[in-house]
């Protein structure tokens, strides 16, 4: 099953999160299938490449539950419904 999930990289008490496309067996921060955006929780910025992740949940992509919380911040579900 395909997950999106954060994988985490940065410096120690400096961390950043890329949202990446992964298989749900695979490391935290091992190679993902595909990356899929950027979230940085200390400036809150957010960039994602909305199409990208509107084809992996329409293929079947289960986004974990804090990658959801973001998702639904930007309104993505309504495309993907739409």
């Amino acid at each position: 099953m395909v997950k999106l999930r954060l994988k985490r990289f940065g410096r120690k008490f400096a961390v950043s999160y890329r949202i990446v496309a992964t298989q749900s067996t695979s490391r935290r921060d091992g190679r993902p299938l595909e990356e899929l955006g950027f979230y940085n929780p200390r400036t809150d910025e957010l960039q994602l490449d909305v199409p990208g992740i509107v084809r992996r949940l329409q293929q079947g992509a289960q986004p974990t539950d804090t990658v959801r919380r973001l998702l639904e911040k930007e309104n993505v579900f309504e495309q993907v419904n739409a």
